[in-house]
């Protein structure tokens, strides 16, 4: 064998641990993207963004309203009260409605864009679609939360569960080193098949044999050992097999929980992964999306409600009580909502039955956790959901408050391998001086 073909068998095998792995080199090759002080003092040391793909109805979740008739609350009628005097929710999440204290409710997120594209990208970065691709809040944690600023957490510092978002790059002009690690799989199942730390259909053993063989074959590696170039590629590799056998394997390895708590978040992928999120939490990773999806509702709305509700309220009020036990709910943001609201008036005529559409104008969020307050209602909608009534929150509002509760200055410079003179965030509308009351 020659030594063309030991470079590419070295290259391709390689380059496939680098693939299943899915962010070792992009770490090692792009951290000039990850560097800059953080400025101001840190409240939060992490994020878990439950992100509702398609958009929840405000009025079916935290902003119901049964006075505007069956055309607009449908069967939803009776909101129940919470444990926070005055504050009433959907009926279908009583668990929620006992962990009231823990959490606020923006009821005037806003921003008018219909569109999902667009609104995601909106809400995920706090900017107008242009000629620049900002990235998502999650790419900048890791950019000021990353490998540059001291991380050495067993897992890449921006996890997404279980698959990426699609509506845009998350990383935006930041590149590689700060894209998120998507796991795939089904944190339901056992094993959960996390991509690059368990193959699907592949033996421990023959993984280990396949390194083996690998580095037996290898006489050019063995040759250059001394040369930085391999000697990068040797520690790409190493990181990948510390992911695929090492600690990191045991963080997703949800069998070390009860079987007790595992029922309580909800034997379902959505709630196995909050349960996943709280673990990655307690081992300091910075940011955590569970790409929840489901929520574009079309049609038959509440055919799928009564199915969607029960399992969000379940997991959702489980993972707020089981950070705060642990002590983590301080230090920890839990962000929750979608790209925007679904259309007030339903839609019951065919093809729809009973659907809603998307809707912009006005959208509920909960936040808790990381210096957030809760217990606080902000903001309000109009008799039947229509219109922001009081207190308009849009998404950079939000976002620059996160950001800052991470101690991350909104106004400071973002650093990037462009060169680009851009800020962290867009600046304050009015909305700025309303967030206030849940800080």
């Amino acid at each position: 064998m020659d030594n063309k073909n030991l470079v590419d068998r070295r290259q391709l095998l390689k380059s496939g641990l680098l693939g299943i792995a899915g962010v070792a080199l992009p770490n090692l090759l792009a951290r000039q993207a990850c560097a800059a002080p953080v400025r101001l003092k840190a409240k939060a040391k992490s994020v878990i963004q439950i992100w509702m793909w398609g958009g929840p109805s405000h009025l079916d979740t935290f902003d119901p309203k049964p006075a505007a008739g069956y055309d607009y609350c449908g069967p939803y009628k009776k909101p129940i009260s919470t444990n926070v005097s005055g504050l009433q929710i959907c009926e279908k999440l009583p668990l929620l409605a006992k962990q009231a204290d823990k959490y606020s409710i923006i009821r005037s997120m806003t921003h008018g864009v219909n569109g999902h594209e667009t609104a995601s990208y909106l809400v995920q970065t706090g900017h107008e679609p242009g000629r620049l691709v900002y990235p998502s809040v999650g790419a900048v944690v890791s950019q000021f939360k990353g490998y540059k600023q001291g991380y050495k957490g067993l897992v890449p510092p921006y996890i997404v569960m279980t698959q990426t978002q699609g509506r845009f790059s998350e990383a935006g002009f930041l590149g590689p080193g700060c894209k998120p690690f998507v796991t795939g799989g089904d944190p339901n199942k056992t094993p959960f098949v996390v991509e690059g730390i368990i193959a699907k259909g592949i033996s421990d053993q023959r993984q280990q044999s396949r390194r083996q063989l690998l580095h037996e074959l290898d006489s050019l590696g063995k040759a250059m050992k001394d040369n930085e170039n391999f000697q990068q590629l040797d520690e790409c590799e190493n990181k990948a097999y510390g992911m695929m056998f090492g600690d990191a394997r045991k963080l997703f390895d949800l069998s070390q929980e009860t079987d007790e708590l595992r029922g309580k978040y909800g034997r379902n992928s959505f709630g196995q992964a909050c349960l996943t999120a709280r673990r990655l939490v307690e081992h300091g990773v910075p940011y955590i999306t569970i790409n929840y999806k489901g929520w574009d509702t079309h049609k038959q709305h509440f055919q799928i409600m009564e199915r969607k509700l029960p399992e969000f309220d379940g997991a959702l009020a489980t993972l707020l009580e089981d950070l705060s036990q642990k002590g983590l709910l301080d230090s920890t943001i839990v962000w929750c909502g979608g790209e925007f609201g679904r259309g007030p008036k339903i839609q019951w005529d065919p093809p729809w039955n009973g659907g809603r559409s998307h809707y912009g104008k006005c959208f509920s969020t909960l936040i808790a956790g990381g210096g957030f307050k809760g217990g606080v209602v902000l903001g309000e909608t109009n008799e039947n959901g229509t219109e922001v009534a009081q207190k308009p929150v849009y998404p950079q509002d939000l976002i620059r408050e996160v950001y800052k509760k991470l101690g991350i200055d909104p106004d400071g410079p973002l650093p990037n391998p462009r060169a680009l003179q851009v800020k962290v965030a867009p600046d304050a509308k009015e909305g700025g001086k309303y967030i206030k009351e849940i800080t």
